[in-house]
């Protein structure tokens, strides 16, 4: 398991890439706005192939499982279009999430570019940023559409994230709440950071992987900062 607390100077002093996932990780999972999805993938599967709401529940968590998303299940074994299901799935409520100016702070110190890599949507992605207050601090966000729609964590995402945005993965950091998906991120050299939440972590995963793990965010990356500091 990856260390819990802070970091020290050799750990991230060489970080000139910062790469965050969007949901429950920008923001806690107690923000209640990731089940705002769930109701909708659940409509949405519900709607195409005329489930119940359990059977329709089963079949998006297989589809999960499976496939790293629900979208990728639907495409290859229900040829949905994905940009249908993606503005179904992400017509939201955002305000739920307040604007967090120690977030803010805590990006503007960090050195280097801010990078989104989402198996969402970009105006999912926009409509979350706003809403905390950071829309400018990123530089660009990579959504599922960027991927050509192949998610976290096919390797083959992680190749086209770097393609796009050119940046040496030995210098790069990425914040997941998912294990799984910080497994490729770990294997291409970048450093990881697992953030966690009573409600999402999952006690039997194998996080031999995740270089730090935090329950506290904005706490970590002012930690980072402290250590990149000279002196």
């Amino acid at each position: 398991m990856g260390e819990t607390a802070g970091c020290s100077k050799a750990d991230v002093a060489h970080i000139d890439t910062w790469v965050f996932d969007l949901d429950n990780t920008l923001y806690p999972a107690s923000a209640g706005l990731f089940p705002q999805i769930d109701v909708r993938m659940k409509a949405f599967i519900s709607d195409l192939l005329g489930l119940e709401g359990d059977k329709a529940c089963l079949l998006q968590k297989t589809y999960y499982r499976q496939h790293g998303t629900t979208l990728r299940g639907l495409m290859l074994n229900h040829d949905v279009d994905p940009d249908a299901f993606l503005d179904y799935v992400h017509d939201i409520d955002h305000t739920v999430l307040a604007p967090d100016p120690a977030l803010a702070d805590a990006l503007d110190a960090l050195p280097g570019r801010k990078l989104v890599y989402t198996n969402g949507s970009a105006g999912h992605a926009d409509g979350v940023l706003l809403a905390l207050g950071i829309s400018d601090r990123f530089e660009a966000i990579f959504d599922i559409r960027a991927g050509n729609y192949i998610p976290k964590p096919d390797p083959d995402s992680y190749l086209q994230f770097l393609d796009s945005h050119a940046f040496n993965p030995h210098a790069a950091i990425m914040f997941e709440d998912s294990v799984k998906n910080l497994k490729p991120a770990a294997d291409m050299g970048m450093t990881t950071v697992l953030v966690t939440h009573e409600s999402t972590i999952d006690v039997a995963a194998d996080t031999a992987h995740c270089h730090f793990i935090t329950d506290d965010l904005k706490g970590w990356l002012r930690g980072a900062v402290v250590s990149i500091e000279p002196g």
